[in-house]
């Protein structure tokens, strides 16, 4: 009797789906406690948006809790960096990947992995040669 096979990206899937309702109902307490305090210490939006490329070139927009400010310059007109803009508390967040929680919804979507690269911008995808595109 032969044994199938199924490939690495199949049984990826497969345990993200069967996994990861669970992991999200056990974390709700965290996403609500965490939008909570963002929303005290940053204000609103909650949510950080943005636009990745994901699997096939495919585009979907990417919320991840916010860890700036909105204000994006200074009393002089200055642009702000991303330094510049970025709080104690949105670096305990980064620095914990917490602001990242969001993302599971879009492992669940089938729009990201838990395992693989990150999504990359399309700014980033646009300057992207033959061989990167192996990824």
């Amino acid at each position: 009797m032969r044994a199938h096979r199924i490939s690495h990206d199949t049984a990826k899937r497969i345990v993200e789906v069967m996994v990861l309702p669970l992991v999200i109902v056990v974390l709700s307490p965290v996403y609500v406690f965490v939008a909570t305090l963002v929303f005290l210490q940053l204000g609103s939006p909650v949510l950080y948006r943005g636009e990745r490329v994901g699997k096939g070139e495919r585009r979907f927009m990417q919320f991840k809790f916010r860890t700036m400010i909105t204000r994006t310059h200074d009393e002089e007109g200055r642009l702000l960096s991303d330094d510049e803009r970025l709080t104690k508390f949105g670096r305990l967040l980064r620095k914990t990947s917490v602001d990242e929680l969001p993302q599971l919804f879009y492992v669940m979507a089938g729009d990201m992995s838990l395992v693989g690269p990150r999504p990359p911008i399309p700014a980033e995808v646009a300057r992207y040669d033959t061989r990167h595109f192996i990824r």
